[in-house]
């Protein structure tokens, strides 16, 4: 997995972890003790929080990284696929209210 450095309309949000091959994508954030502070997670369409612990901020992108939809999964949730979704970030809950994402943001990744 790489680690990309993650902004948020310009302005820099969080390290991120980007999930793009089988199997760090099937991992996810699956039993980790400690979440990185974002994961990226890519291709993908929606997400599942089954034997999730903690809830998490999701947000569902497209293919240029503009944030279609945004929620707050629970553990045993999940997102329902949208039109246009290429790719979910997800990190711990409360992180989208910090770095102010929300729906129609733009995400860019610095590669460091």
């Amino acid at each position: 997995m790489q680690q990309v450095r993650l902004v948020v309309d310009g302005r820099p949000a969080a390290e991120a972890v980007v999930a793009d091959t089988v199997l760090t994508r099937a991992r996810g954030l699956l039993f980790r003790r400690v979440l990185p502070e974002a994961l990226l997670l890519r291709p993908c369409t929606s997400v599942h929080g089954a034997w999730m612990r903690v809830p998490l901020d999701v947000a569902l992108l497209s293919a240029d990284l503009r944030v279609v939809h945004t929620q707050v999964l629970r553990p045993w949730g999940m997102t329902a696929p949208r039109r246009g979704v290429t790719q979910v970030l997800e990190a711990p809950a409360g992180s989208f209210a910090r770095w102010g994402l929300r729906p129609d943001s733009q995400v860019a990744l610095v590669h460091e």
